[in-house]
């Protein structure tokens, strides 16, 4: 039996100077349903979709509010993004009660960041298996953030995490600079169109009749506190999309969702880590 010596502990470095534990967490995140987020010049907008985990369970919160001005998206383990969810609510009650505002967000992904990066140094810790995605506004003006569970975070214009999420990523690059001047209705339905593509081939052919097919929709902007959208919400701008037109693109139907190029861990790229073998001795 072949196992890797360097993926037992966290903070173990291989020889190609690679934390395996950090890598393994993030891709927990692949095996979540697919979220987008997006954002125009005053608003900013969480679109999840949410796939029940068996015919007989109902599908799992995906989008969480954390303040007036703020909510987060999540793809991988639910009970890890509950832990972070916790966290940022009381940092952002705790800035209200002390300075009778609210906390700016890229302030506050700064400290979950930090909050994050201890797991990974740690014998004692393991990574948070989860990936957010954080919509917020404040005086700034709309943020999208990402935030991966090797604690590093980025601020974006659009984007998209979970499982077949490369489809929702290349449509929102090819209408990328139309987010900016659109209606919120529009960015809207611009989410719903980029989450389309990430439905399986099978259920894409029938997206609304497939019980699979069931999104959360949250908006927050100028004067517009963070809100999470009901059920006929959802229907009329999913109508709304349908008669926009369809994605453009095909499905994909495989689950490489890593846009990253070829790392160094591929077979012809350079020396991989050594592999030992470990045998037990029977008594």
């Amino acid at each position: 039996q072949f196992r890797n010596q360097y993926d037992s502990d966290v903070t173990v470095w291989s020889p190609q100077g690679r934390l395996h534990q950090v890598e393994y967490a993030m891709e927990a995140v692949k095996l979540g349903t697919a979220t987008v987020g997006l954002k125009n010049k005053d608003t900013a907008v969480l679109v999840a979709l949410c796939k029940p985990t068996s015919e007989l369970s109902v599908s799992q919160r995906k989008i969480i509010p954390i303040d007036n001005h703020l909510g987060i998206s999540i793809a991988g383990i639910t009970a890890d993004a509950r832990v972070l969810s916790r966290y940022l609510r009381s940092e952002c009650l705790n800035y209200k009660h002390s300075y009778d505002s609210t906390y700016p967000v890229s302030r506050l992904i700064t400290n979950l960041g930090n909050k994050m990066q201890t797991t990974t140094q740690r014998y004692d810790r393991r990574p948070y298996g989860v990936g957010l995605l954080v919509a917020g506004y404040d005086e700034k003006g709309p943020h999208i953030y990402q935030v991966t569970p090797s604690a590093t975070f980025y601020n974006c214009k659009a984007n998209s995490i979970g499982s077949r999420s490369q489809s929702a990523r290349t449509y929102l690059e090819r209408n990328l600079n139309s987010f900016l001047n659109c209606s919120d209705d529009d960015i809207i339905c611009h989410g719903i169109q980029a989450i389309h593509g990430s439905l399986p081939t099978d259920e894409h052919q029938s997206k609304e009749n497939s019980p699979q097919f069931n999104i959360t929709v949250a908006i927050v902007g100028k004067n517009q506190p963070f809100k999470i959208l009901t059920e006929k919400e959802n229907e009329k701008y999913q109508k709304m999309a349908k008669e926009k037109g369809a994605p453009a693109g095909p499905p994909r139907t495989d689950d490489d969702d890593d846009p990253r190029p070829s790392a160094p861990d591929q077979p012809d790229a350079g020396p991989r880590d050594p592999q030992v073998v470990v045998t037990t001795e029977q008594r």
